[in-house]
């Protein structure tokens, strides 16, 4: 898994919404290829070029151990879910990786941007280049089919 786009500066308080927002209305906008889409929890909007899971229907993983879906939209949450936690894994992958990510930083915010844009750009590269991160256990780049 690669970092397609980073976007540093805002606070952690920061709705996700509002910074999606930022993110589309910049010099250097954030672009989603026609035909593809970024997956996103409920906290963003549901809107063209981004996919969220179906409101009130199942979607944690640990609510798929006792059965399977019911319906499309059950099916389609848990494969959502699944593919939502790859891309959570990557930012845990990233921290354990680059220690200076784990603790708060006394630099500028200038430069902990940059710092956060470096570590990301490093990542991508050791990805690029090596064939097995050896920080991965399994595919790093699986394939996950979200067809019915």
């Amino acid at each position: 898994m690669k970092f397609v786009y980073v976007l540093t500066g805002w606070e952690g308080s920061t709705t996700d919404s509002r910074v999606l927002r930022d993110a589309i209305n910049r010099t250097h906008v954030l672009q989603v290829p026609k035909g593809n889409y970024y997956l996103c929890d409920n906290s963003y909007p549901n809107c063209e070029g981004f996919l969220t899971p179906y409101k009130c229907v199942r979607y944690h993983l640990n609510e798929w151990s006792s059965r399977q879906p019911q319906n499309y939209q059950e099916y389609f949450n848990m494969k959502h879910t699944r593919a939502q936690n790859v891309i959570e894994r990557t930012f845990v992958l990233l921290k354990i990786c680059w220690g200076i990510l784990r603790s708060p930083s006394w630099y500028s915010v200038k430069i902990h941007n940059q710092i956060i844009m470096a570590c990301c750009l490093l990542h991508n590269y050791i990805c690029k280049e090596m064939e097995v991160d050896p920080l991965e256990h399994d595919e790093p780049n699986k394939f996950i089919d979200l067809r019915y």
